[in-house]
């Protein structure tokens, strides 16, 4: 799982995105606040632009999910990023 924070560079975060989907095909990116959220949505946007020279569609389904921080319950945003064979083109 990919933790994502306010202050991530969407660039890194797609990096690494891109580098477990070719390993594994799938991901979870965890992201807690908006502008966590904002970053992590950028960084799976430029993720899509890196595998698609190799025939890699992402496929992106958000779910909320409840986590602990410092004893505290938060509501975090889990982004569960797959990668699919694109189809072929006419």
């Amino acid at each position: 799982m990919l933790r994502v924070s306010a202050q991530s560079k969407p660039k890194s975060v797609a990096g690494a995105l891109a580098a477990v989907l070719r390993e594994k095909g799938n991901v979870e990116v965890q992201a807690v606040g908006a502008g966590a959220v904002n970053q992590a949505v950028k960084g799976i946007a430029i993720a899509r632009g890196y595998v698609a020279p190799n025939g890699i569609d992402l496929v992106c389904i958000p779910a909320f999910a409840e986590i602990e921080i410092n004893g505290e319950g938060r509501t975090a945003i889990r982004f569960i990023v797959e990668g699919k064979q694109a189809p072929a083109k006419a």
